[in-house]
């Protein structure tokens, strides 16, 4: 059996052992998620809550951005409150003042540190019960509580409606005034809060922990770190560093690359040029377009951090509040990246067949109109559906989903998933008379194919929770699509065309490259699959997934290991040949991306990866500092490297502008690594030692994130946000003015 054979047989099982356990506990997942009760009643069997409250006020909390306007279970956005945490510190307060003045007739701050103690154990012994009655559906709270709901209603009611008393703490969590406009929504919307605070509480049956592994920190109410969290965090560390001991060993017993003479001149010029290739053109102009817009609401979203009620003066929060212009950034991030690679896809697809299929540049053209009206659409969408101008079912249909990364409506949702549909018939049409031949590229384009349906399918994992789906379930979907499609597939096809770029450019056999895309995909999605786990840890799911998700997500770090050598590799190759020169910045770019997955994905990933880390630091600012690294920094910079290296190709015969491409790779990656350093790296480790002493609740309130050191932190952050726009903006006018240039 030779070598190839081997990989093919390895990925194949790796999918196949991976999907089936990912499919085993998402199965369990949906036995063992918090239950929504029929009814949430006092001891008088008053109802409190009802099950319909509940659902509808998660879709109201959905409509008014959910996720884009702090967290809940710590997911989400990190200039609001964590709600969770924060309503169950509050009602923790709320309830030890009560039974200190019944017992002492002072307040539990006045009490002795032996008076606090057994106060905490009273009020603990009241919330972690689980009263949950399977056969009913009902769940019982106390006295207390019901006064607590009481107390805190009308506190969220003042902060999210109109009340003149919150309008500094409105300010300092950028949430305008009358965000919820109807009593009745607000009414359930606390409903959906109070079922959300109570699963981080309450303990599982016949279990010493909440259905979301104690999290959030919080010793008044006995959420506090376990040893399962301790010890898988143990395990996650031990097999990082065995793995990458056996990675090492492996490379160097691999040896050196082969070497082969390096083509004379560049093997590309010889290519013939189809009419849909240079159709791709126009897909560029909206990459570049949206980055701007990206980065405009970037900056916008920022600036909120210190100014919650406007932008320098103006009051934009009226008609751009935060969890639009979050969501736009976040969103427009997908898009213009997707937009891309997908192009690059379209470009390589005719390269290799030589020749376009019937229809295959109306396609293309189609193809890219509809993706504008799903952008422009989804955009106008949310920002009606943060407005409060649609009704809950409108919302989930054509509104804001409040689900991060994946807010669109579900009709844009499903309109994005027809459309990459067609792009993978675009892609598998020219390639098919190709496979035919059996040339020796066959296994790398089945792979490149592989990679292409994993994209159309797996987004439709989307479509998988309903409008009132619980939220746990919810979240693992999401997951899903955020992991598995964007950091998993995608990480895929990027591989294959890169390998493909190369040997395309006679820089690398065929053979050599196809042997390393099957080894490299086999590492990556070891752990990549299950490691989606690790973003479950403490949403409603059981231990197991934190124990699966906390050992196979380090697994994701150990490829990056040689992250180096592949960097090295690159630049050696910009500089092998004089015609490679050509090639010079998109190389560069794909040198910034092995950096980038070194210390984004690898470094600042890891910080946040381990369980008892991520028990503490869940919803801080060191989840921005890996996605900003990450997801810019990696997917972002190989976009760029892509579409670079399809208008090297389109235009080969240009001479590129060398100083404005000198100042477009410099200032973006000096930005990015200057807003990571400045601010979001410091933000999320004082944050997070707040957090491993006070809780969770303090580490995000106001008292902590608006003081004068922090602040600065903040405006600190401006100094890399202007050095990276400004490179942004190089790059949208160099694109432009290549493409639109009279031609040489």
């Amino acid at each position: 059996m030779n070598k190839e054979k081997k990989l093919w047989i390895g990925f194949a099982l790796v999918m196949s052992i991976s999907f089936s356990v990912l499919g085993y506990y998402g199965y369990e997942i949906y036995q063992e998620a918090p239950p929504i009760p029929t009814e949430i009643v006092g001891p008088n069997n008053t109802v409190i809550f009802t099950s319909e409250e509940i659902k509808d006020g998660q879709n109201v909390w959905q409509s008014m951005g959910g996720q884009e306007v702090g967290t809940i279970w710590g997911h989400g956005a990190y200039v609001a409150p964590d709600w969770t945490a924060d309503w169950l510190h509050r009602e923790a307060m709320f309830i030890l003042d009560k039974l200190s003045e019944k017992e002492y007739a002072k307040t539990f701050a006045e009490l002795t540190e032996e008076q606090q103690a057994t106060m905490k154990i009273r009020l603990q012994n009241d919330v972690r019960k689980n009263t949950y009655d399977s056969s009913t559906g009902i769940i019982t709270i106390s006295q207390n509580r019901i006064e607590a709901i009481a107390y805190l209603s009308k506190y969220y009611e003042g902060l999210f409606m109109d009340d003149p008393k919150f309008e500094t703490l409105r300010h300092n969590y950028a949430i305008p005034k009358m965000s919820i406009k109807d009593p009745e929504r607000m009414h359930k919307m606390n409903a959906f809060f109070f079922w959300a605070t109570w699963a981080t509480v309450t303990e599982r049956p016949n279990q010493k922990i909440s259905y979301t592994h104690n999290w959030p920190s919080d010793e008044l109410v006995g959420n506090v770190a376990t040893k399962d969290l301790l010890v898988w965090s143990g395990v996650s560390i031990i097999l990082l560093l065995f793995c990458i001991g056996v990675l090492i060993f492996y490379h160097v017993r691999s040896g050196e690359d082969e070497h082969f003479k390096i083509p004379v001149q560049d093997p590309l010029l010889k290519q013939g040029m189809t009419p849909s290739m240079f159709r791709i053109k126009k897909y560029l102009w909206v990459v570049s377009l949206l980055i701007v817009l990206q980065v405009v609401m970037g900056v916008i979203t920022a600036h909120y951090g210190v100014e919650g009620n406007g932008f320098f003066g103006i009051p934009l929060d009226q008609i751009l509040p935060y969890a639009v212009t979050r969501t736009w950034h976040t969103q427009l991030a997908i898009f213009w990246i997707a937009t891309a690679w997908l192009a690059t896809g379209l470009y390589i697809a005719p390269a290799v067949a030589g020749k376009d299929p019937k229809f295959q540049t109306f396609g293309v053209d189609f193809l890219f109109y509809a993706l504008i009206l799903i952008v422009l659409g989804s955009m106008a969408g949310q920002w009606f559906g943060v407005m409060q101008k649609l009704n809950l079912v409108e919302n989930f249909w054509f509104g804001h989903q409040g689900y991060e990364y994946v807010d669109l409506g579900r009709f844009w949702q499903i309109f994005l998933l027809v459309g990459l549909f067609l792009w993978l018939a675009l892609m598998v049409r020219p390639l098919l008379p190709v496979l035919k031949k059996k040339t020796g590229e066959r296994n790398l384009i089945i792979m490149f194919l592989i990679s292409c349906t994993a994209i159309a399918t797996f987004y439709a994992a989307g479509l998988m929770w309903g409008r009132q789906t619980n939220l746990a379930i919810a979240e693992y979907w999401r997951w899903w699509v955020v992991h598995l499609w964007v950091e998993g597939f995608f990480e895929v096809f990027a591989t294959v065309v890169i390998a493909f770029l190369f040997v395309r450019l006679g820089l690398l056999k065929t053979k050599t490259a196809t042997l390393n895309v099957i080894f490299s995909t086999i590492i990556f999605m070891s752990g990549g699959i299950l490691g989606t786990f690790h973003h479950l840890y403490f949403s409603g799911t059981p231990t197991a997934v934190m124990a699966l998700g906390a050992t196979f997500s380090a697994l994701e770090i150990v490829p990056l290991v040689l992250i180096g050598y592949e960097a090295y590799h690159n630049y050696k190759l910009s500089k092998s040949t004089q015609w490679i020169k050509d090639y010079k910045w998109p190389i560069y770019f794909m040198i910034a991306v092995a950096f980038w997955n070194f210390l984004g994905a690898g470094v600042f990933g890891f910080i946040i990866n381990p369980p008892i880390a991520l028990y503490y630091v869940q919803g801080l600012n060191t989840t921005p500092l890996h996605g900003h690294t990450a997801l810019f920094g990696v997917y972002g910079m190989l976009g760029i490297g892509l579409m670079l290296f399809v208008l090297r190709s389109l235009y080969r015969h240009e001479i590129w502008n060398e100083k404005a491409m000198k100042f477009i790779f410099w200032s973006t990656n000096i930005g990015l690594l200057a807003m990571a350093l400045l601010s979001l790296l410091p933000v999320g480790i004082w944050q997070a030692i707040e957090s491993i002493e006070h809780g969770m609740w303090y580490a995000r309130s106001a008292e902590l994130m608006q003081q004068p050191a922090m602040v600065t932190l903040k405006w600190l952050r401006a100094i890399g946000d202007t050095i990276f726009g400004f490179g942004v903006l190089a790059l949208c006018w160099f694109v432009f003015d290549l493409t639109l240039r009279k031609k040489s």
